[in-house]
């Protein structure tokens, strides 16, 4: 797995998963973290063993139903640790013991933790999420659950779809033209009516403008759909084999 090793410093148990290390067949010996219909339950579970021991301690995983939304799921206590059928795609908490997981092959994930209240959250954003500004209300959702000040947070990006690669058409650009002021530094024009979105530097403006600081804020500098050898991609593997595996965010703290 990847570190943030500013958030390892604040005091934050944290990881984002490579597909290496498993036992799944996509094609051979896979990490993937989710996605029952395209795995059996028992490698799945058997990954997230893998996964969730090399954090050692006995952190307790928090996943929910990820629907491309904008919507934040508080996590409260041990009715919502699980694979929660609540339709979300950002989970915020202040628990210890819990890690708060999101799901991505190629979208992307955000790591937060304010480490003043402890609290922290684990947000997927893909094109619609980020057009949605997910990730600015789930800073919101921080600063109004557990009075935590943007200020103070740490923020660390994962990997994801990056610029050179992720193809976009006029839907994506129009939604991106009526949601943001100044959308076009997020695009390089491909041809007509098709252009790459650099959903990397939108979420990385949109920690920016709720307050985040710039030191604050580190973006992993991997591209899932130009390293398969370490990622799920679920643009170049569900197109060329009819499945593709499933990597996890995940953010917590053991007291």
């Amino acid at each position: 797995m990847l570190v943030s090793r500013d958030l390892e410093a604040a005091g934050f148990v944290n990881g984002f998963s490579t597909r290496l290390g498993g036992v799944s067949p996509f094609p051979d010996g896979d990490l993937n973290l989710a996605g029952f219909n395209e795995d059996s339950a028992e490698n799945i579970y058997e990954n997230r063993r893998r996964f969730l021991a090399a954090f050692g301690g006995d952190l307790r995983l928090a996943a929910v139903w990820q629907v491309h939304g904008d919507v934040i799921k508080r996590v409260n206590g041990p009715d919502d640790i699980g694979d929660s059928n609540d339709y979300a795609d950002g989970i915020v908490s202040d628990l210890a013991g819990v890690l708060a997981g999101v799901k991505t092959a190629d979208c992307v994930p955000v790591l937060i933790g304010d480490p003043v209240t402890g609290s922290f959250a684990a947000v997927h954003a893909g094109w619609r999420g980020t057009v949605q500004t997910i990730v600015k209300k789930a800073v919101a959702r921080m600063a109004e659950i557990f009075g935590a000040d943007p200020k103070n947070m740490i923020a660390a990006i994962g990997p994801a779809a990056g610029c050179a690669n992720y193809e976009i058409g006029e839907d994506v650009i129009t939604a991106f033209t009526e949601n943001f002021t100044g959308s076009e530094k997020y695009f390089t024009s491909k041809s007509r009516g098709h252009a790459l979105v650099d959903l990397h530097l939108a979420n990385r403006d949109q920690l920016l403008g709720c307050g985040v600081e710039n030191d604050n804020i580190s973006t992993a500098p991997f591209c899932t759909m130009e390293r398969p050898d370490l990622f799920f991609s679920y643009r170049l593997e569900k197109k060329k084999y009819g499945k593709t595996g499933r990597l996890m965010s995940v953010i917590g703290k053991n007291q």
